[in-house]
């Protein structure tokens, strides 16, 4: 479980990095001419860094099913409301490709342009690097917003109770037998 922002900071820092990676990756298949490669490349370095991002920020479904119920309740709240499509849900081959196919335009530019000899093959490259970087980057925006609301959630509930711990401690006037009120 994140415990401070900055624990919180340096693993988007990590995510970060290995959304890049991978859009290398996605990058380098999309120059070979042969298509469909790039799809079907996509959705397999999609199926593996989305969960590796879900499990970074403590999002995958079994992080979450281990959460008390009040934690779990305002978890799935907060991936309600930051309208993710991944965070908390196992990660399957038709969410991804449905996710791939609303960025369709991007993906039928990638394709097309396969076909123009050498500057097509780096323009695929380019919009495959691009759309995975953008695809991983939404995605763990998502998670840190999610993530950060959980870790606020619960920074606050431990203030509430350290609170009401320190006003349950307190001496009140009526127990000291030497205070006089007037």
């Amino acid at each position: 479980m994140i415990e401070t922002k900055e624990e919180l900071e340096a693993i988007k820092k990590t995510c970060q990095a290995m959304v890049t990676k991978s859009a290398g990756l996605s990058a380098g298949t999309a120059i070979i001419p042969v298509p469909g490669l790039d799809i079907g490349s996509d959705v397999a370095i999609l199926m593996r860094i989305i969960p590796k991002i879900n499990s970074q920020f403590g999002l995958t479904p079994e992080q979450i099913d281990g959460l008390d119920t009040e934690s779990k309740l305002f978890v799935m709240t907060a991936i309600s409301n930051t309208g993710s499509k991944m965070a908390g849900k196992y990660i399957t081959q038709n969410l991804i490709v449905s996710l791939l196919s609303k960025m369709g335009v991007r993906v039928a530019a990638k394709g097309a342009s396969k076909f123009v000899p050498l500057i097509g093959s780096a323009v695929a490259g380019g919009i495959s690097f691009t759309a995975m970087k953008y695809m991983g980057n939404s995605h763990i925006d998502d998670c840190y917003r999610i993530a950060l609301a959980a870790l606020e959630h619960r920074q606050l509930e431990r203030a509430v109770e350290t609170n009401a711990v320190i006003e349950a401690e307190a001496p009140t006037h009526t127990d000291d037998p030497h205070s006089h009120t007037s």
